[in-house]
């Protein structure tokens, strides 16, 4: 091949650019405005062009530039939208060699200096076009100080300057800049749209292609024109002869979506070792297994979506096959377990992306999903629990939680740290021994050593003191059998410390009586063996084999804690719309 041959080949994505508004494909609404404002001669003299990468923002801008400056085949013609394309100056403007249109990247130049020498050219006429076009490519990158210098030129440019702006990133522009131009959004191109327009270019180049891997193309381009006739250009050269589905899903890295669909269908059955089996093989096939979860994610979002909207189904990227599985999928499993999976998905792919070994990751992923799949969600529990025969017994009392007959109520939630009487009144201060009325229960002696956080006195307390004798500076208890011998010394020595006062703490060997740990315990067992009794309870723990009481609450706890969380109520509220 000559040097020349090979400085003369372009790839589709520039050899297939549109020239003309007519080429230029899915953004109508833009170019009807733009051709009404030019048969109106109601030419903005800056325009913002903004949307994803591949619609068509800069070569918009090349179109306009032409339009404004062709001068037709005869060399008289004045602006218009259909560019003759054979005229010096669009001749130029298409190869980016003329003096009048000048197009910056903004990228590569952000600073004030940069727009301070647009703002001294602006004032020079055109050299021998009819306007000075400024092309400035991915404005988002200047800097505030660049937009700054910009704004009034902007606003007041002289008659033959016109400005066209280019960005992704339409929020980084400041509103200043927004409110001087006319805005166009480009939209994603249409996957009806992109198809048509890939088999035009692969007929024109003579290359044959299944409509399949077009399907493919256009999903991977994801509404981007340049993505698709570049990921075309490249599966012309990797295919020997038709270009197949197969080929083009080996070259993105794709995995089979038909095989993925087994997977999911295999998750969703519970069958985990045919679901590990299959992610084996597309995994030994080539297959990534993070791109394996992403598309399993992909399935459960587009399942989700046919299910409320069957219309949504008709995808023309999605083969027919794929479309029926899909509404039959659809139909047979329930939102809150899609909703599950997507979740459950979402945790896997962060997991895998932080794994050292992606394939283990996924597979411990796929476990849990088929683990979790054939649960009855909380409805269907319900449902279940009130159709099944109770067995004989007390029925369950009204209001939250699961009655016990004497206004207690179960919760399967963590336990909460039991708490002893809140102590009523008196300052952790030394305190004289006339002062010591203020302790005038032990319950109160307990909630300072509580308060003072001295961890292994309190437990000490709570289960080796048995109460004989107590009033305000003196205790008398009876040691029970696991006690510490050193308790009484210890007791009264933190006492005294903590309240300034002497303390007798006596030890007695008759008369003592439960712990508090005994009390507490023997309330709680009560509790639980009422609650085991409760047939709602004995139904729960047969459909959850291992399940466990973690706390019990009474009614009356349960009432006072949503009276103390309830905002106050507002008196003598002034309304508005109140007459006098």
């Amino acid at each position: 091949m000559t040097e020349t041959s090979e400085q003369t080949y372009q790839v589709l994505a520039r050899k297939y650019r549109p020239a003309t508004f007519a080429d230029l494909v899915g953004q109508e609404a833009m170019v009807r405005t733009l051709k009404n404002a030019f048969a109106a001669d109601r030419i903005a003299h800056a325009f913002m062009m903004t949307g994803i990468r591949g619609t068509g923002k800069t070569t918009t801008a090349r179109i306009i530039a032409k339009g404004l400056n062709c001068t037709g085949p005869d060399g008289k013609g004045g602006p218009t939208t259909e560019p003759c394309g054979v005229c010096e100056p669009c001749i130029a403007i298409a190869e980016g060699r003329h003096v009048d249109v000048m197009e910056m990247d903004a990228a590569s130049r952000t600073g004030v200096n940069d727009m301070r020498e647009v703002i001294d050219s602006v004032h020079y006429r055109a050299a021998s076009a009819r306007y000075k076009i400024y092309i400035i490519d991915e404005v988002h990158m200047l800097s505030n100080a660049a937009f700054n210098a910009l704004l009034k030129t902007l606003e007041e440019p002289p008659a033959h300057v016109k400005f066209i702006f280019a960005t992704t990133e339409i929020r980084k522009v400041p509103v200043t800049v927004l409110s001087r131009c006319q805005r166009f959004d480009l939209k994603r191109i249409e996957p009806e749209v992109q198809i048509a327009l890939l088999r035009k270019i692969a007929t024109a180049e003579g290359a044959q292609i299944s409509d399949g891997a077009l399907a493919l193309i256009t999903r991977a381009a994801e509404g981007s024109a340049r993505d698709a006739t570049s990921l075309l250009d490249q599966a012309i050269s990797n295919g020997a002869g038709e270009t197949t589905a197969d080929q083009v899903r080996a070259m993105l890295g794709l995995a089979d979506r038909g095989r993925v669909l087994d997977l999911f269908d295999l998750i969703m059955k519970g069958n985990a070792a045919g679901a590990l089996a299959e992610l084996s093989g597309q995994y030994a096939d080539g297959a990534d297994p993070m791109a394996v979860l992403r598309d399993l994610a992909d399935i459960t979002h587009w399942i989700s979506v046919i299910k409320i909207t069957p219309a949504a189904a008709e995808d023309p990227t999605t083969p027919q096959e794929e479309r029926e599985r899909g509404l039959a999928m659809a139909q047979l499993l329930p939102m809150r377990v899609l909703s599950r999976m997507w979740q459950m998905l979402l945790k896997a792919l962060e997991e895998v992306s932080l794994a050292p070994n992606a394939m283990m990751a996924a597979e411990m992923a796929v476990i849990r999903l088929t683990h979790v799949a054939d649960l009855p969600d909380p409805e269907t529990l319900v449902k279940k629990l009130m159709s099944e025969p109770r067995p004989t017994g007390g029925a369950p009392a009204g209001g939250s939680g699961v009655g016990m007959g004497n206004g207690a109520a179960m919760t399967m939630a963590p336990a909460a740290p039991m708490r002893g009487p809140t102590m009523q009144g008196g300052p952790a201060v030394a305190l004289a021994e006339n002062q010591l009325v203020v302790y005038s229960s032990f319950e109160q002696v307990v909630d300072l050593i509580r308060e003072k956080r001295d961890m292994r006195l309190l437990m000490e307390v709570e289960t080796g003191l048995k109460l004989a004798k107590y009033t305000p500076g003196r205790i008398e208890f009876e040691p029970a059998p696991n006690a510490a011998p050193d308790l009484a010394a210890r007791l009264s020595q933190r006492l005294q410390g903590w309240t300034g006062a002497r303390w007798g703490v006596s030890i007695v060997s008759t008369g003592g009586a439960a712990t508090i740990a005994e009390v507490r315990d023997r309330a709680e067992n009560a509790a639980r063996a009422e609650a085991m009794a409760n047939p709602l309870v004995q139904a729960v723990m047969a459909a959850f084999p291992g399940a466990k009481i973690s706390e019990i609450r009474t009614a009356e706890a349960m009432a006072a804690s949503a009276a103390a969380e309830a905002l106050p109520e507002v008196e003598d509220e002034w309304d508005p719309f109140e007459d006098d």
